[in-house]
């Protein structure tokens, strides 16, 4: 798609800004119930996880990934390295675990990978938090449309969190229309501003 996999100004820092900072440590509910739309290379669900195993929470974590990254590419991440003692363990378990199954990697979270494309297969449950983590919208305008967001909306909960990194007008305008309540917020490094949304 000709698009950075991660930011050039780091992936762990972006992540833990928009993710963590602003989707999980924000998020009450107990236990926590969260959607990844772009599992990618299993960051987001790696720093959860590490976050998740000292606190309180129970998380559940569900991602959906039409493209899933091929075993070869992952094991020259060196993500685990940011993740503490524990890192390479949990992160070996997150890529490990099978599709499409419910797993127990540590402490206070749980996995469930979904092999599927979110713009054409359902999605199921409720959700408290929702990590949005596509391809950009100039990479995959598919993925960001009315339509995307009106399905992400049936799923969360009322007062649920919506995060991503794209703060672009049609995104907030979509959101919108779809019952969030859309707030901007500085941005991490390389990035204005991002989006976190409320659902009404």
């Amino acid at each position: 798609m000709d698009e950075h996999y991660h930011s050039i100004h780091g992936a762990v820092q972006e992540s833990t800004y928009i993710f963590i900072k602003n989707g999980l440590d924000v998020c009450k509910s107990n236990p926590l119930n969260i959607f990844e739309v772009g599992f990618g290379t299993g960051l987001n669900a790696l720093l959860t996880a590490i976050r998740s195993k000292d606190g309180d929470k129970e998380v559940n974590y569900t991602s959906i990934e039409k493209y899933p990254v091929g075993e070869n590419f992952i094991r020259t991440l060196n993500h685990h390295f940011f993740a503490g003692k524990e890192g390479k363990e949990i992160y070996n378990s997150i890529h490990s675990s099978p599709w499409d199954v419910n797993v127990k990697i540590c402490k206070n979270f749980s996995l469930k990978k979904i092999k599927g494309d979110i713009t054409v297969d359902p999605v199921i449950g409720m959700y408290d938090l929702i990590y949005f983590d596509a391809f950009g919208p100039d990479k995959q305008p598919e993925m960001w449309t009315r339509e995307i967001f009106n399905k992400i909306a049936a799923v969360t909960k009322t007062r649920g969190v919506f995060v991503t990194y794209s703060a672009k007008g049609e995104v907030k305008r979509n959101l919108k229309s779809c019952g969030f309540d859309v707030i901007l917020l500085p941005g991490p490094p390389g990035k204005r501003q991002i989006i976190r949304a409320v659902k009404i």
